[in-house]
């Protein structure tokens, strides 16, 4: 009988599971402890210098006693990770920490950004049903937040990584629902990605193809004018030739 597989989950709440062994955040050591495995796990690929550990987990600014305070928080991390009985642990030496993993583990954040890329790929080559189940998944777990009441550079990188990957979802996914005939389905996921990127050209040709396919010329022009407006307003800028190009195609193709 296989082995249960490790499955580590970052956005939203942080928790690990392996089987029917479920270890919640609460049982990781307060936010810096969630912050600390946080790190180690998305950036499990690499050793991590404990100073750059502490500089994430406190902010910029660790206490003058960091270097006790971070390996009592990696002790503690060590023991939860012990609870799940995979063979795992954070490694020490030459000043750093590295999460080792089974190499089947499965980390939702790195799930997200393969499920995305694996999306994409489908649907250019015309595997529809392939493209919408990728989709979902990457946009189940991007649309998650991450590290909720975290803070710091690192934080908000990742942030902007999950943030990145849920527009690469929905944009998969309104393609996909045009090609479905899904038009409303379609224009809720490009009104969604206008309201993550009010400036994405393209989020706006996908609602205008939405809008003509459903027989409402009347909301693509307005569509198109709310693209012009806030580009005008906020960037002194008007829309591109490409874009322009495809919005009288689209209402050329009725």
């Amino acid at each position: 009988m296989d082995e249960p597989r490790l499955r580590i989950y970052l956005a939203g709440n942080v928790a690990l599971e392996r089987g029917d062994v479920l270890v919640p955040e609460t049982r990781l050591p307060g936010g810096q402890g969630r912050l600390a495995f946080a790190l180690l796990a998305a950036e499990r690929s690499n050793a991590l210098s404990t100073e750059h550990i502490a500089d994430v987990v406190w902010d910029g600014n660790p206490p003058a006693s960091w270097g006790t305070a971070l390996r009592a928080i990696v002790s503690k991390l060590r023991g939860v990770i012990a609870e799940t009985g995979a063979e795992a642990t954070i490694e020490h030496a030459f000043g750093c920490y590295q999460l080792r993993l089974p190499p089947d583990v499965w980390i939702d954040i790195e799930a997200a950004a393969t499920a995305a890329h694996d999306a994409e790929v489908a649907l250019r080559t015309g595997d529809i049903a392939s493209a919408n189940g990728a989709a979902l998944v990457a946009n189940a777990i991007a649309r998650r937040p991450f590290m909720e009441g975290a803070n710091g550079a690192w934080v908000q990188r990742q942030r902007a990584h999950l943030h990145t990957i849920l527009v690469r979802a929905l944009s998969c996914r309104a393609e996909i629902q045009l090609a479905k005939g899904d038009l409303t389905g379609a224009a809720g996921d490009a009104e969604r990605i206008i309201a993550l990127e009010p400036f994405r050209e393209s989020a706006y040709v996908m609602l205008m193809r939405a809008h003509v396919g459903a027989g409402s010329n009347a909301l693509a022009l307005a569509t198109y004018g709310r693209l012009r407006a806030i580009l005008a307003a906020e960037l002194g800028a008007s829309p591109s030739p490409d874009t322009k190009a495809a919005f009288i195609e689209v209402l050329h193709a009725t």
